[in-house]
């Protein structure tokens, strides 16, 4: 009986905290979905293509909350024919599939040891 009630206290506890929404957000010219409540930050694909030399910074600021980026998301770079280079910061841990599909003018890659996924 002490079990059913701490799970149905656990499933109140999420019922009321609401759905965490990520907002997708463009700051120097890198998309990304935030969510200001983890902190956290992922890169995303734009309606653009990436370009150049692309260097994601270990934070970005969002409505005043400082938010770590700690993921690039799949398909991020996807087909961006134009991208030559990336640099991704210690605060990553995970890049998704295919995050850098198509992308046959990437020359240089910096891929930290921070990235276990």
């Amino acid at each position: 009986m002490k079990h059913l009630k701490n799970l149905f206290t656990a499933l109140l506890l999420l019922c009321c905290m609401g759905t965490v929404k990520a907002e997708e957000v463009t700051i120097d010219g890198i998309k990304y979905d935030v969510v200001t409540k983890g902190k956290v930050a992922t890169v995303i694909e734009g309606k653009w293509r990436y370009s150049g030399s692309v260097v994601i910074p270990e934070t970005i600021e969002y409505n005043g909350v400082i938010c770590s980026v700690t993921s690039i998301g799949k398909f991020a770079f996807e087909d961006c024919y134009g991208l030559k280079s990336v640099v991704i910061p210690n605060s990553v841990t995970s890049i998704g599939v295919k995050a850098f599909w198509g992308c046959s003018g990437l020359t240089s890659i910096e891929i930290p040891n921070s990235v276990t996924s």
